[in-house]
């Protein structure tokens, strides 16, 4: 008997927007504790060992300064991909480009917006271990990291075929009086 490979899927939401005037929000920047908050993220994703071996991120500029901000924290830098699907899609559109990864990827961190990864959770989660699927279903907010796994292939992630096994918010401590 063969056992299926273990997949990962990490699903962070972006950290903290500012809303300038006039900026379209495609082009919104982190705020001043998103960065932090983002640098955060990466600490934590070392921390946990929840390392991908590839990582697809929305275009949207606050989806990559999240990612580059947090890159700056980890050891060693996984493959990039910047990926305009990414930005608000559907649950069904998210899962067709994460149903694209290659078989050799075995931790995938997607990078994204709320509503689409928050329902892609609820959606693929068939169960959790604790309180993390209520936690999700309350709220999933900037900065958050979900952790799913299950046995299988890429293109067989859908309804209730992985375990939310991991959940964090990534929080950065605001500089203090000099």
């Amino acid at each position: 008997m063969t056992i299926s490979p273990l997949r990962r899927l990490l699903l962070l939401r972006h950290a903290k927007a500012a809303r300038p005037p006039g900026t379209a929000d495609h082009e919104r920047p982190l705020s001043g504790r998103g960065r932090r908050d983002a640098r955060a993220a990466g600490r934590l994703l070392a921390k946990e060992d929840w390392l991908p071996d590839l990582v697809l991120c929305s275009t949207a500029r606050r989806t990559k300064e999240t990612w580059e901000l947090a890159a700056a924290e980890l050891a060693g830098l996984p493959q990039v991909r910047f990926e305009p699907r990414l930005y608000h899609p559907p649950v069904p559109q998210l899962l067709a480009v994460v149903h694209e990864v290659p078989a050799h990827v075995s931790t995938l961190l997607v990078i994204g917006h709320n509503p689409s990864l928050r329902d892609t959770i609820l959606m693929a989660a068939g169960d959790g271990v604790g309180q993390r699927v209520r936690e999700v279903e309350e709220k999933f907010p900037t900065a958050a990291v979900a952790l799913l796994a299950w046995r299988g292939t890429w293109d067989e992630l859908d309804a209730r075929t992985a375990l939310l096994t991991g959940l964090a918010v990534a929080r950065g401590a605001r500089p203090g009086p000099s």
